[in-house]
């Protein structure tokens, strides 16, 4: 999409509403809070590929606000990560306070309010996606909410080129990235996450927590074995079944449900993807566990509202 830039010939006032409207409309609803800038300015380059809302920003000094005016019942379980390009933020959510400076990260749930606050000219790299997509364990995921992760050590420092070139490219990705692509991003920040979440030291031995991140792992890793079950995945955890399904239930899913819901978005995926258009309706149905086309077409429909090969022809 074009960039979005505050106008020249309006007054500072209008400029804030202007960038208010544009980062409501691409990001979420929420405030724009004017800092003492005299001639505030800002621009945004948003795409999005797949599920995944990817802006750049550019912006004078400035606070955002979501607060609970903004976020109805109905608000979709998604969260946004920013990456600190130049100049630094804080992040307020809840009971929690993150500066993020160059080269540093914050993710935060977009069901809650919070604040950033941007006393300096500055840019990010935000992006916006489903929850479900990180496929992180509640636990985890609460350890490393609305935290400051540095992208200097560790896994950060193969992640945090790959952001900046993302960055930088953000303007050719809806012509060039495909669902896939952006299913890879979530992928490796997930990853980075994890990481940083295991690295806390109050974290201890494994609990309830990192039990489940394993077992959700490994099911996410046998996708395509139609014989994935409860009971193979308790016994490869020395778990009971019942305990497996306690463990799931804590995250809101059943086994069944869990493994095909994330076999359906594969395939939705790949539906989606024109590198995939040599292969039959069935087949990709086949390649994640459903052997049976007809059984696919049932359970896509369900869970879509339109056939296999209907979503196929939509995206063409």
């Amino acid at each position: 999409m074009p960039r979005i830039t505050t106008p020249s010939d309006a007054t500072a006032t209008e400029r804030l509403e202007c960038w208010r409207d544009a980062v409501s409309r691409n990001l979420a609803p929420l405030e724009v809070l004017p800092r003492e800038c005299a001639d505030f300015r800002a621009s945004l380059h948003a795409a999005r590929v797949g599920q995944v809302q990817m802006s750049v920003i550019t912006a004078e000094p400035h606070s955002i606000a979501r607060t609970r005016r903004h976020i109805g019942s109905d608000a979709p379980d998604f969260f946004q990560l920013t990456l600190q390009l130049k100049g630094q933020g804080v992040l307020t959510q809840r009971d929690r306070q993150a500066r993020v400076g160059p080269g540093e990260l914050v993710i935060y749930d977009v069901r809650r309010p919070f604040t950033y606050d941007l006393d300096q000219p500055h840019s990010g790299l935000v992006l916006m996606f489903p929850r479900a997509m990180l496929q992180m364990a509640e636990r985890d995921l609460a350890r490393v909410t609305a935290t400051p992760v540095s992208c200097h050590d560790g896994l950060g420092q193969v992640v945090l080129p790959f952001l900046h070139g993302l960055a930088r490219q953000v303007e050719h990705l809806e012509s060039r990235a495909t669902p896939r692509f952006a299913d890879n991003v979530v992928d490796l920040i997930g990853t980075l996450l994890a990481e940083h979440a295991g690295a806390d030291p109050a974290a201890g031995d494994e609990g309830p927590g990192l039990l489940t991140r394993r077992i959700l792992v490994y099911m996410e890793q046998r996708l395509a074995d139609p014989g994935l079950n409860p009971e193979g995945i308790a016994a490869a955890h020395r778990i009971s079944r019942r305990y497996l399904y306690k463990l799931l239930a804590d995250q809101g899913y059943t086994v069944s449900g869990w493994i095909r819901e994330q076999r359906l978005a594969r395939c939705r995926r790949d539906l989606a993807d024109p590198a995939m258009d040599h292969l039959p309706v069935g087949t990709i149905g086949g390649r994640w566990g459903f052997p049976d086309p007809a059984h696919f077409s049932h359970a896509f429909k369900t869970a879509y509202g339109v056939s296999p090969r209907e979503a196929r022809a939509a995206r063409r």
